[in-house]
Order: C-alpha cells, then structure tokens, then sequence
C-alpha cells in the first residue's frame, strides 16, 4: 500500500508502517476466526426463519396469488 507521492518521505514512511501494521492485524484477525460460534448461530437461524416468515406471508398474498396464477395460466395456454 503506498502513500501519497507528493508528501514528504518522513509522512510517506509513517503512513506505509501504519499501513503495513493495519494489514498485519487484519491478516491476523482473519486467520483467528475459524468459524462461527454458537451464538452466531442462533442468531443467524433466527434471521433465517424471520426471512422466511416474511417470504411466505408476501407469496401467499391475495396480489401475488393472483399474479402468478395469471402468470402460470398464460403459460399453460400459450400456444407453440
């Protein structure tokens, strides 16, 4: 990562160790996470049934029924 050309070396180089130690904590932070824990988890699964939930009652609409099933009985009748 390089700092901005036209500051003078002493900025430059101050500029690049900071760098340079923000992407080796970064590395290192990485590599730590080795996956998810059980908290992380539930709360996903609890995301992911909320997203259903949510998806379902939208599909089941009066409006989206009614568009798909224009949708799908369009195609049954279209002609080849």
């Amino acid at each position: 990562m390089s700092a901005n050309p036209t500051a003078p070396p002493a900025i430059r180089q101050r500029i690049g160790r900071r760098a340079h130690v923000v992407l080796v904590r970064l590395g290192r932070a990485s590599r730590d996470e080795s996956g998810m824990s059980t908290a992380e988890y539930a709360v996903g699964t609890v995301a992911a049934v909320a997203f259903g939930g949510v998806l379902y009652k939208v599909v089941t609409s009066d409006s989206v029924m009614t568009a798909l099933s224009g949708i799908i009985g369009k195609a049954l009748n279209a002609s080849f």
